[in-house]
């Protein structure tokens, strides 16, 4: 079970969220930044965002995200990883995000990535850090040869706000084998039991199996039925 759950009996699961609601039937994964840590969320991940990416407090910013990989409460790196649609120098992203990927050579835990536009990139830097940690790209919207080439190289794909929005993405997500699949919010303004109520629609299950999916996954990756 989860740290963080006193009661026998499988939630919800919320793989990245930008919002903490405090829900007793939602395990959610709350997205945090370090130069923008808030102490009272119970579980979270913390990365280095590209688009938050500042020079000027970089090694600070490094250091304290290596200090909370440490911690229990934090349970995954992230969200970090590579985007090509920002105004960020390419090249220092992907520094940036080796930085990060070599903090879990200390402790391994997930990582919870973003990324636009640079699944070969991430792919690369997945392969030349040697790391066996679960790699989740969060909000997947591609098409199901990108997803393919993603599973392939072990990776999971976690879908939210394009799964709702982009009818083509249920017929993606309806391929990709059950346990490489998590659910999330983000930050849109629909509940997670709406996402999952779609979700369970596109793989013609109930909801309850759709539960019962992501949870036997979140106990898989964060390996916290140990």
């Amino acid at each position: 079970m989860c740290y963080f759950c006193e009661n026998n009996y499988m939630q919800f699961v919320n793989l990245h969220t930008h919002f903490y609601t405090n829900s007793d039937s939602i395990l959610e994964i709350v997205n945090q930044y370090p130069n923008e840590f808030l102490e009272e969320i119970p579980l979270y991940s913390i990365g280095i965002h590209p688009w938050h990416i500042d020079d000027y407090r970089l090694n600070d910013d490094l250091k304290i995200v290596k200090e909370k990989l440490s911690l229990k409460e934090c349970i995954a790196l992230g969200e970090c990883g590579l985007d090509k649609r920002i105004d960020k120098i390419y090249s220092a992203q992907i520094d940036v995000f080796e930085s990060q990927l070599d903090l879990l050579h200390q402790i391994s835990k997930p990582v919870i990535l973003h990324c636009v536009a640079s699944f070969d990139e991430v792919i690369s830097c997945k392969k030349n850090s040697g790391l066996t940690s679960p790699f989740i790209i969060h909000g997947f919207s591609k098409n199901v040869q990108v997803a393919r080439q993603l599973l392939h190289q072990d990776f999971y794909l976690s879908f939210g706000k394009y799964l709702l929005r982009n009818p083509e993405l249920g017929e993606v997500f309806q391929q990709i084998p059950n346990e490489k699949i998590f659910l999330e919010t983000d930050t849109i303004a629909e509940s997670l039991e709406e996402v999952y109520t779609f979700a369970a629609k596109c793989k013609n299950i109930s909801v309850d199996e759709m539960k019962e999916i992501v949870w036997n996954n979140y106990q898989t990756v964060f390996k916290q039925n140990k």
